[in-house]
């Protein structure tokens, strides 16, 4: 079993900065590839960044390319995703998932199939 914990959501102002973490336990996540997905109201869940399990191969939503930043720090079991210059239609519930069912998989899932294991979601609300 793997627990995943999200925190640092907040509210913030358009042009701002938050950075969420994703910190995990029940398993070592250092060899699983990890994503960030969001869900706004009356809205499908979508990616926002995932990455392989060695952080090599990573992938961005169009929406958040160059201003989102995916990133892990092994030592921690912790998973970031760095948000800069915020806008208002970035508010939703961010949710970090683990790939766990493949070890040291290359390629980088994207897809919500290919997550075995979600945290309960934190909110983030951009005002303009």
């Amino acid at each position: 079993q793997v627990q995943l914990a999200e925190s640092g959501g907040g509210s913030v102002q358009a042009g701002g900065s938050l950075r969420l973490s994703c910190a995990a336990s029940g398993r070592i996540v250092s060899t699983y590839g990890m994503g960030w997905f969001r869900q706004a109201p009356g809205k499908e869940r979508e990616v926002v960044a995932a990455m392989n399990w060695s952080g090599g191969s990573v992938h961005y939503a169009d929406s958040v390319k160059g201003r989102f930043t995916i990133s892990r720090d092994n030592a921690k079991n912790t998973v970031y995703l760095q948000m800069n210059s915020l806008k208002p239609e970035d508010t939703a519930v961010y949710y970090c998932a683990g790939d766990v069912s493949y070890s040291r998989r290359w390629t980088v899932p994207r897809f919500e199939y290919e997550f075995d294991y979600w945290g309960q979601g934190t909110q983030v609300t951009v005002s303009s």
